[in-house]
């Protein structure tokens, strides 16, 4: 949303381009539904999460002279940037292992990871419990929220009501944490 509100700024996008640009920064998240198929239970180790659909995304709205395809490209790869900082991403996709700073998992975690996961139930409690463990992680979605809500109220007033998609996607990422707990102390 702060990349939609900053260049909605220069383009005045259209809701359905503000929208479609919020929509490219988050769709590969979706792929924590096919978990179960990535290595290790990993959902970032899919495709999905390499920089393979950015590009792809970029190179159609550079065809198409499309800006907001463009900056959903960008803000789909700043994604897998951000994701590669916490336990990395399968950024290039075909080396088929984790790309990045890997700030949320040890060195030993990762060269044994599949003994780590044996310790949970469900495998993805592995990562999901690293995540919300830490208070970084924490402090920096409450800064983001902060910067989105200024950003959207400066340069896109106009889609202020799109904020309250935030608070459906943190209700959906907080129900799958809690599920996953619930799971682990079952």
């Amino acid at each position: 949303m702060i990349f939609a509100s900053v260049s909605n700024f220069f383009f005045q996008f259209a809701f359905l381009e503000f929208l479609l640009i919020i929509f490219l920064a988050f769709i590969c998240d979706f792929d924590v539904f096919f978990a179960k198929f990535a290595k290790d239970h990993n959902h970032r180790m899919l495709i999905t999460h390499s920089i393979i659909p950015s590009i792809v995304i970029i190179i159609l709205g550079l065809i198409f002279l499309w800006p907001a395809l463009v900056i959903g490209g960008i803000v789909y790869f700043v994604h897998i940037i951000v994701d590669s900082f916490d336990w990395g991403t399968n950024f290039f996709y075909f080396p088929k292992k984790p790309f990045g700073l890997k700030l949320l998992i040890l060195d030993e975690e990762l060269q044994d990871l599949p003994k780590y996961l044996s310790e949970y139930k469900n495998p993805e409690s592995f990562f999901d419990s690293k995540y919300y463990g830490s208070r970084f992680n924490i402090a920096f979605e409450i800064i983001l929220f902060i910067l989105m809500v200024i950003t959207i109220l400066i340069f896109a007033l106009e889609y202020t009501l799109v904020i309250l998609l935030y608070f459906v996607f943190l209700t959906f990422h907080l129900l799958r944490h809690y599920r996953l707990k619930k799971i682990e102390a079952s």
